[in-house]
């Protein structure tokens, strides 16, 4: 408290009784002016955060969609290894095929 008395007493030296209150509304006006700059870009943020939030809803949901249908059709997909064709025999090392004993 007693510093503001200071600068008060300093700034009523300085520019006078007659200034004091015109500088007053002055930085009024910009304190209020920039608090609501402030409010605003705290708004846009905020509004920005949420529509993140919303967007990445959205595609958690269709990737979980997505995810369910690719099941449902490997599900229903035949088993590529219980219908492949045999193996072929094996080979030897002079190229000619092994007969199984």
């Amino acid at each position: 408290m007693p510093e503001l008395i200071v600068i008060f007493l300093v700034a009523l030296l300085i520019f006078g009784p007659r200034k004091l209150p015109e500088i007053g509304k002055t930085i009024g006006k910009g304190l209020s002016e920039f608090k609501r700059a402030s409010d605003d870009l705290k708004r846009t943020i905020e509004e920005e955060i949420e529509d993140g939030k919303r967007e990445v809803a959205t595609v958690r949901q269709d990737l979980n969609s997505v995810s369910a249908g690719l099941s449902d059709v490997l599900k229903s997909a035949p088993d590529p290894v219980r219908e492949a064709d045999p193996e072929p025999p094996p080979v030897a090392p002079d190229s000619r095929p092994i007969q199984p004993s």
